[in-house]
Order: C-alpha cells, then sequence, then structure tokens
C-alpha cells in the first residue's frame, strides 16, 4: 500500500513510520503544522508543533530513507480543535482537544487530502490496535499496553476511517521498547521526552490561555444552597469536579474540601459543594459514533431497573478506569446506567463504550444524572428531574 506516515517529531511516531516500511508499504512522512506561532510552542516536553519537532521529524524521515513534507494545517486546526475548546468552555463544558484533532485533522483532514493525493492508508504513532474479522470489518481495540492505550481518544474517528488507518505500535508491551527500537535504528528522538497536556497550551496554564482569549468576566462562587462563598475570574475556567484554584475566601461549615458541581454560564456562577454531590449513576450522551452496536441495545424504552440495556465497559477520561454498566441506543443518543458510580462526569466530556478491549462506540456527554438526585425520587416519587442539554438539573 502507499502510505503516509504522519511525523510529529517524536518518537512514536518515528518507529511507527519505521515498521510501516518494515512491513513493505510504500511510505511518504509528512508533519502537520498545527500552530501558528510554531516556535514559541515548546516549554521543556510539555508542548509538541515546535520548529524543534519539525526539525526531528525531517531528521528521522532522512534516517528512515523516505520522501518528507510539511502541510500546513494551522488554520484548520484554529478553526475546529481550539474553537471548540474555547466554545464548549465558554459553554459551561469540558472538552477534550486530543480527540478533537483526532476527528478534525489527523482523521479528516489529514487523512482526506491522502485519499485525494492517492495514497490508501494513513499511518500514526497512536498505541491502539486494528484486529480484522474474518468478514473484513475492523475492529479498534486497546492496546497491548494498557498504560500507553489510546483507543479513548481514537474512538471518535468511526469505522470508515479506521479502515483506512495503521497503528503499528498497538502490539507494543511498553514504551521502553519503543524507545529500544527507535536507538537501535539510529532514530535521535529514542531519548526525547514526551509531550504532554494541551499542545497548544504548552506552559500548562489553561485558565490563562482562556482569559487571554475570552476575557476577564468576574462572577460569583456559591454553595448548593446559594450562599456566595467566593468569586471568580471567569466561570469558563472551571470545569466540573475540580477541587483546587477555586479561590475561596473561607472553608465548609464541616471542614471537608468543596468541587465544582456545576458551571452555569448564563449567570457566569460556579456551584461548590462536597464530593458525594459528584457522584454519577446515569450518563446521557449523543453525537453516538458506533463501530458494532451490542445486540439488544436498540431503540429502548424507559428502562424499568438498573440493568436494562446490554452490559459494557463505560470511559469518561483518556487515562481514567473503565466501569460496568447497560447502554440503550435512542437515535444518535445513548443512556448509559453505571453499574458503579463514576464521580465528576462533566458535560463536553468524551464517552467511550467497551467490549472488552474492542470499541463499541463514542459519544458527547451531554448530562447525568446524580446519586443523590436519584435517590431523593427514590424516597419521593413525586420529585422530578431531568437532565438538561448542558448537563444540569432542570
Amino acid at each position: 500500500m502507499r502510505v503516509l506516515a504522519a511525523l510529529s517529531g517524536g518518537v512514536d511516531s518515528a518507529v511507527a513510520a519505521a515498521r510501516a516500511i518494515d512491513a513493505g508499504h510504500d511510505v511518504v512522512a509528512v508533519h502537520m503544522a498545527l500552530s501558528r506561532t510554531r516556535d514559541q510552542l515548546r516549554n521543556g516536553s510539555r508542548g509538541c508543533c515546535s520548529i524543534e519537532d519539525a526539525g526531528d521529524a525531517r531528521r528521522a524521515a532522512d534516517v528512515l530513507g523516505v520522501p518528507y513534507y510539511v502541510w500546513d494545517l494551522s488554520e484548520q486546526f484554529e478553526q475546529t480543535v481550539v474553537a471548540d475548546f474555547l466554545s464548549e468552555y465558554e459553554a459551561g463544558r469540558t472538552p477534550n482537544p486530543c480527540v478533537r484533532c483526532n476527528e478534525h485533522i489527523k482523521f479528516a483532514t489529514l487523512l482526506d487530502k491522502a485519499l485525494a493525493l492517492g495514497f490508501d492508508a494513513v499511518c500514526t504513532g497512536h498505541y491502539a490496535r486494528v484486529v480484522e474479522r474474518g468478514d473484513g470489518t475492523r475492529e479498534l481495540h486497546r492496546a497491548r499496553d494498557a498504560a500507553k492505550d489510546q483507543s479513548y481518544v481514537l474512538a471518535v474517528m468511526g469505522p470508515e476511517r479506521l479502515a483506512r488507518a495503521l497503528f503499528p505500535l498497538g502490539d507494543v508491551t511498553s514504551k521502553d521498547v519503543t524507545r529500544q527500537e527507535a536507538a537501535a535504528r539510529g532514530l535521535a528522538v529514542s531519548a526525547k521526552p514526551d509531550s504532554y497536556d494541551i499542545c497548544f497550551v504548552a506552559d500548562g496554564d489553561t485558565p490563562g490561555f482562556l482569559r487571554s482569549r475570552l476575557g476577564s468576566r468576574p462572577g460569583e462562587v456559591v454553595d448548593a444552597s446559594g450562599a456566595v462563598v467566593g468569586t471568580h475570574d471567569g466561570a469558563y475556567a472551571f470545569t466540573v469536579g475540580q477541587r483546587r484554584g477555586l479561590g475561596l475566601g473561607r472553608p465548609a461549615a464541616d471542614g471537608r474540601p468543596r468541587y465544582v458541581l456545576d458551571v452555569q454560564p448564563v449567570h457566569n456562577r460556579v456551584v461548590v459543594g462536597p464530593a458525594e454531590a459528584l457522584a454519577v449513576g446515569t450518563v446521557h450522551a449523543d453525537r453516538t459514533v458506533w463501530y458494532d452496536e451490542p445486540a439488544g441495545a436498540g431503540q429502548a424504552a424507559e428502562p424499568t431497573g438498573s440493568g436494562a440495556g446490554r452490559p459494557v465497559g463505560v470511559q469518561v477520561r483518556a487515562h481514567g478506569a473503565p466501569v460496568p454498566g447497560f447502554v440503550e441506543r435512542r437515535g444518535d443518543a445513548v443512556r448509559v446506567r453505571l453499574a458503579e458510580p463514576l464521580h465528576g462526569v462533566a458535560a463536553g466530556q468524551s464517552l467511550v463504550l467497551y467490549d472488552g478491549t474492542r470499541v463499541l462506540a463514542q459519544a458527547t456527554v451531554r448530562g447525568t444524572e446524580r446519586l443523590v438526585d436519584e435517590r431523593a425520587e427514590h424516597d419521593d416519587p413525586a420529585r422530578r428531574t431531568v437532565p438538561t442539554a448542558a448537563g444540569r438539573r432542570a
């Protein structure tokens, strides 16, 4: 196959490209320039997409002996990933920019350009496995190395784009193995530190980045009773489940830590409370991308019990542990009842459903039902709570 290998300038993508060459593919390397100020996006090992990274990618391509190009995708990145990041936080939701980058850039813009140029597939250094069934259908599975697994952020790509994707590192047992292989191949990036955090917020100061783009918007921090317990400089800088950086002037009456329970952008208000108020029993999500709908999960009526729907593993954070649950499909939306509670689930997060190691579906969280509310309804059947589109109770 003719394969376009995306070289980020790191060790993973370089070894993935090398393995694609070993597999007999005709490989061409491309580096995606995603930032308009690439010389400013490197601080130690936090960021990526810098001039340093482009140079490392070029040197890796030279060692591998493949053609190398740089594609300027900064405009698309700004208009999709960064714009989505800002608008989601401004609306009181919590986005995952890596998910959106995979959706809009790596497996949309990049893949579409590759196919238009006559390539058969795109190769990246993500840690995930592709398993092909007897009928030719491709399944997305967790990586062999659970600590490096990236199936969560890849799930948004969908089965059509998965059919054109190669992940040569899916069976690697550890990152150390990748580094050792890079060194053996003479790749200078073998010891390069990993990048982490949000690539376009290289200093790690997400509230500061939001403030620079959205401006100062002072407001109140209140407890569940509505009593003002502090102030903030912009409700957009907070996320459900957050504990640090609340800037509260006085402790809770019981002396226990307080967490963000709700972000209300219309009122520019942040609501805080105890940890137990964050426990979620049901998650509602939409914009669902199905890989293989579990049998019997179709257009279900209102569930009659916590066991309604089909069993799945439920994950709401890239590095979070999955919990068991039961899913019902409702058009492009899903309702997931959890067998074990999750804490601090925020609207805007990516929800990924698994059957063992296999990805079944990905969706975007739009609302939750918290256990404290569900228990109150059970005690008082006349009380009715409804999850709103922004994940709040009405």
